[in-house]
């Protein structure tokens, strides 16, 4: 479900290497995080639910709107103030690495912190004002419309372009946290990624319906989602992305609060959808690549004769955010 390919220069292609200075992960060789401890750190922000959230009060919204008091069964929106962010290198090895292992899900409130997250929203919301988004399409043909399988809107950005300098400074946040996990994240060797797909659901209904987003070996191995959205409470706005991990007989609630970052594998190990959403709703998403599965999946496309930069997510990738 990714839109149609695109030149090498699109939403796609960018090496490890050029993700800013390369760096070793302090604290290598040290013991992660124990299982009990990384399983309560899950515990207390995932909550693998074993039933979904109510239906949304159907009522009109403020745009971007937010918190809410949550569920006993669902990540819970944290505090605006939130949680003091922690060194990258710590964040990696201590709760994401275990999280991602045990779990294959991980959640991390207060991500950016108040000041660069609220530039995010105001550089996202000005992409939105100015008209830069677009349908989200799908990339194989099918009988029924597009938008009836995904209602968001979206804009590919690098971070470089004017006014998106903040987001560019997420990207790499991102990047950074990626180098210092290095290894250790499911045997992978993470050597490129997407750009960031900025998306907006702009309510009224609008979701996307339960799917993978690499069921091919298409090389995308991890998927990162940003989230912007102030005051967002589920049970009148709904937008609440639930992932059903393969195997097990949960679904993990993810509520889209004002700097949450998410992080979840990105193969047939966790189908997700995205639950109606009744206000204006705004993630980032960035998808990291396995090099290894992503030249087999580019040397396939060129023996069937197809344009190297032909492959799916080397434009709009899949998935919903």
């Amino acid at each position: 479900m990714a839109e149609g390919a695109g030149p090498a220069s699109g939403p796609v292609g960018v090496p490890f290497r050029a993700m800013g200075r390369e760096s070793r992960a302090p604290g290598a060789g040290k013991e992660p995080c124990p299982q009990g401890r990384a399983g309560a750190a899950v515990g207390g922000l995932l909550l693998l639910a074993l039933s979904g959230p109510r239906e949304p009060k159907r009522r009109p919204a403020a745009s971007g709107a937010a918190e809410s008091d949550g569920g006993a069964k669902r990540a819970r929106a944290a505090p605006e103030a939130g949680p003091q962010r922690v060194p990258l290198g710590r964040l990696a090895l201590d709760y994401v690495v275990p999280c991602m292992g045990l779990y294959g899900i991980c959640v991390k409130d207060a991500f950016l912190g108040e000041a660069l997250a609220g530039r995010v929203l105001a550089e996202v919301a000005g992409l939105d004002r100015s008209g830069k988004f677009r349908d989200g399409q799908l990339v194989s043909p099918r009988a029924v419309p597009p938008r009836s399988i995904r209602g968001d809107q979206v804009a590919w950005v690098e971070g470089r372009e004017p006014g998106c300098r903040a987001i560019g400074a997420l990207v790499g946040r991102l990047d950074e946290l990626m180098r210092r996990c290095a290894g250790r994240l499911g045997g992978y060797d993470i050597t490129g990624r997407t750009k960031a797909m900025v998306a907006c659901y702009p309510g009224s209904g609008s979701g996307y319906v339960r799917h993978v987003d690499n069921p091919h070996g298409d090389g995308r191995c991890v998927t990162c989602i940003y989230y912007l959205n102030r005051q967002w409470d589920s049970q009148v706005h709904g937008g609440i992305l639930q992932i059903y991990p393969e195997g097990r007989p949960v679904v993990a609630n993810i509520e889209p609060i004002f700097d949450r970052l998410l992080l979840f594998w990105s193969d047939r190990r966790n189908p997700h959808e995205v639950k109606p959403s009744y206000a204006t709703r705004y993630a980032i998403t960035v998808w990291y690549f396995d090099g290894k599965e992503r030249a087999e999946a580019k040397g396939k496309h060129q023996m069937a004769s197809a344009p190297l930069d032909d492959l799916p997510p080397a434009t709009q990738a899949n998935g919903p955010t």
